[in-house]
């Protein structure tokens, strides 16, 4: 009986095998967490091909320690249908009953094993008692029991012994199972959001540099902010020449339309990472992380944010599909979703750093422009841009649809996240490469044969700052 509890429980939780389910469109695994030697402990979360983190808040007596096994994270539908208000409440409920429906699917498995693994334990124990008791009544000096006596002798007793055993097997896994019942619960019970559960390691960029006044905006993010291949600023500061923002910039031009004080602090090649929230090297400078000027920044009315393709390296799928015949391999996609799932995350934390900025500004974030026309290139249209070099393929209208496509799952993130914060998203429609010719200002785009591909000119900086200007509020009067 000792055996079977000692051994038994910590083997059945260790070789039950967790149940597969699907919540809000995420692959779950719901089991225990491998017992150890301590009488208590917590529940535990497993991110695939990330972490795993003890849930301190769901601390359980016993060896029943729960464990859910997410991932890897999924951008589909049934995760977007989870933010509708609507649909929201309901595929909730739905994923907690799916999530409590397979616990207990692991416990009635763990129980069935249990009762095996006693019953074997016990036969082996019987077999063990009979010998036992057979070698004992062949040293009697005489008067041995009949065989029937002692076959009848020792039934009797594996009986008794597995009855005992089994029962005893069974209020203990019963008792474990309403420990972890009362440990999570009661730990629930005083849970309100997730990072509550969870625990929140969240740390902000630290403020940099001395309080600075005099501004109603500023422009964070990556070179389609700082505006590439634009005329530098007159007597721009080390930080200005190495992000070579220029004249056009997106600062600038809402600075044109609205008149209002407006800091550029976007440069090349940012990402949250390295940029936004941490130091990033440019231009033979470590230029300190945006959000902690940001946080410097006093009296601010607005922001707008500009991140998402660098994140995820979308000039290396683009370039890939110059290059290849066929881009649409298992390989690049599972590497795109890959990096998507990544920017999703430090996404969330560049929120969480907007939503906190002192003073409340009005945030708005932009959604990335597609290059190409959605429809691909019309076949009467002339256009090197998407040709590419000769010894090339080049992008046709497959290739194409396949970059816009993942331009717009980055905008998905995007624009999801703002809108869970409050946030506005400002969408700029600027003209594509080898679109049709229209008379006007002149392209929204700089071709292959300018110096810096696929970044917005000084017209296509206008027209992202036309898409910024009619969600901020009205400029304040200025005193006299």
């Amino acid at each position: 009986m000792l055996f079977c509890l000692a051994v038994g429980v910590p083997a059945t939780v260790a070789l039950t095998p967790g149940q597969d389910l699907v919540a809000f469109g995420q692959q779950i695994t719901v089991g225990a967490r491998s017992p150890d030697l301590s009488v208590a402990g917590p529940a535990q979360v497993v991110q695939v091909g990330n972490t795993a983190f003890d849930v301190e808040r769901l601390r359980v007596w016993g060896p029943l320690r729960p464990q859910l096994t997410l991932g890897p994270v999924q951008r589909n539908a049934a995760a977007q249908a989870a933010l509708d208000p609507e649909a929201g409440p309901r595929l909730r409920r739905e994923a907690v009953d799916a999530v409590t429906g397979g616990f207990l699917a692991w416990y009635l498995w763990g129980a069935v094993l249990l009762v095996a693994f006693t019953l074997a334990a016990s036969a082996g124990a019987a077999g063990l008692r009979t010998l036992l008791v057979l070698r004992a009544e062949s040293r009697l000096p005489g008067g041995q029991r009949t065989l029937p006596e002692i076959w009848s002798h020792c039934v009797r007793g594996a009986g008794r012994m597995t009855a005992a055993a089994v029962v005893a097997s069974v209020l203990a896994w019963g008792t474990a199972g309403a420990l972890a019942y009362a440990g999570a619960a009661g730990g629930l019970g005083s849970v309100a959001s997730l990072s509550q559960l969870v625990g929140a390691r969240h740390l902000p960029p630290e403020p940099v540099g001395p309080p600075i006044a005099g501004f109603d905006g500023a422009v964070i993010g990556d070179s389609r902010a700082a505006r590439l291949g634009g005329p530098p600023l007159p007597d721009g500061s080390p930080d200005d020449v190495a992000c070579r923002r220029s004249t056009d910039s997106l600062a600038e031009q809402i600075a044109a339309l609205r008149g209002d004080r407006v800091l550029n602090l976007a440069c090349p090649s940012a990402t949250v990472t390295a940029g936004l929230r941490g130091p990033q090297d440019e231009g033979g400078r470590t230029l300190s992380p945006q959000v902690g000027l940001l946080r410097q920044l006093q009296g601010l009315d607005w922001v707008v944010v500009t991140v998402g393709p660098n994140d995820v390296g979308w000039i290396d799928f683009l370039l890939y599909c110059y290059g290849v015949p066929d881009c649409a391999d298992n390989l690049t996609q599972g590497e795109f979703d890959y990096r998507l799932a990544a920017f999703d995350r430090v996404y969330g934390d560049l929120l969480i750093d907007l939503n906190d900025l002192p003073g409340r500004p009005q945030i708005i974030v932009m959604t990335s422009y597609d290059a190409f026309p959605p429809d691909g290139v019309p076949s009467d249209v002339p256009c090197p841009d998407s040709r590419g070099p000769e010894e090339f393929p080049g992008l046709d209208a497959e290739k194409i649809a396949l970059l816009d496509e993942r331009n717009r799952a980055v905008n998905e993130i995007l624009t999801a996240g703002a809108q869970a914060y409050g946030f506005d998203v400002a969408r700029p429609v600027l003209r594509p490469l080898c679109g049709s010719v229209r008379a006007g200002l002149g392209p929204d785009l700089q071709g292959l044969a300018d110096p810096f591909p696929f970044h917005p000119t000084g017209v296509g900086s206008l027209r992202m700052a036309a898409a910024v200007t009619p969600l901020l509020d009205p400029p304040a009067p200025r005193g006299g």
